[in-house]
């Protein structure tokens, strides 16, 4: 009996944000294999009888290592189950997804690869931010902030790569991403804006310029995506989400903190 695993992208935060085919492979999964950063709410659509292996990572914790995550799925598909591994964000943009895939392929196990909502679009989305817009913005690129094993990333060789730079895995390092962007040669008055729980109930939105982040104090819970580009300056006309009663604005000038409720 043949089994299948699939790799599957559950979106940025928000659960109604996983795609009609990820809802069907889960609705009928043996199987679920999940992240620290899948929404929780997407376990109760697996059958109640399925197993569900967490393997969630967070900074110096790993429910299971990468290579215990690989063993599982080929076991479990070599078994003849419909296996489905869930994934925050997009199963191929920093989600190691493709490590997995050579895994199962390797055994030769099959796999369907089920594209998610990555956070590098809808993070900005979220708050108003378009990635892309004439006029202003005709390329975007999406950077980590931090390598494997939590490295800092060489940003001068990518810090000119387009005009809308979306950094993810910014959060710990915030204010020496900004520093290095504009120590490559990103203008330091260029409007940036750092979105924390991007589409969920927690999502908030700090805002100001590379230079101005650079040197805030303002905490940012991960998950978190930094946004850097002439585009971001419409943050505040494009913003579509509803404010939090609790937000209060840092301080007049320089970086503002919003709370956001996505609708």
């Amino acid at each position: 009996m043949s089994g299948i695993v699939y790799l599957v992208g559950a979106g940025p935060g928000d659960p109604r944000l996983l795609t009609l085919r990820g809802a069907e492979v889960l609705q009928r999964a043996d199987v679920v294999v999940y992240d620290r950063l899948a929404p929780a709410a997407l376990l109760d659509l697996a059958p109640g009888g399925a197993e569900r292996v967490d393997a969630g990572k967070a900074r110096g914790r790993a429910a299971l290592s990468q290579g215990a995550i690989n063993r599982v799925l080929v076991d479990r598909g070599r078994r003849g189950l419909e296996v489905v591994r869930l994934k925050g964000g997009d199963p191929f943009v920093f989600g190691r997804g493709g490590e997995e895939a050579l895994a199962l392929a390797e055994a030769g196990v099959r796999f369907e690869i089920v594209p998610g909502v990555s956070a590098a679009v809808a993070a900005p989305a979220y708050a108003g931010i378009p990635v892309t817009h004439r006029g202003l913005a005709t390329s975007y690129a999406v950077i980590s902030a931090t390598l494997a094993g939590g490295a800092p990333a060489d940003l001068a060789r990518t810090a000119a790569a387009a005009d809308t730079l979306v950094l993810l895995m910014a959060a710990e390092r915030l204010g020496e991403v900004c520093a290095q962007l504009i120590a490559a040669g990103r203008p330091a008055d260029q409007p940036a804006a750092v979105i924390s729980s991007a589409s969920t109930a927690a999502q908030q939105v700090l805002t100001g310029t590379l230079a101005e982040l650079a040197a805030t104090e303002a905490g940012v819970d991960p998950p978190a995506t930094l946004v850097c580009g002439p585009s971001v300056a419409l943050a505040d006309a494009l913003a579509w989400s509803t404010p939090s009663t609790s937000a209060e604005p840092a301080r007049a000038s320089g970086p503002q903190l919003f709370g956001r409720s996505a609708r």
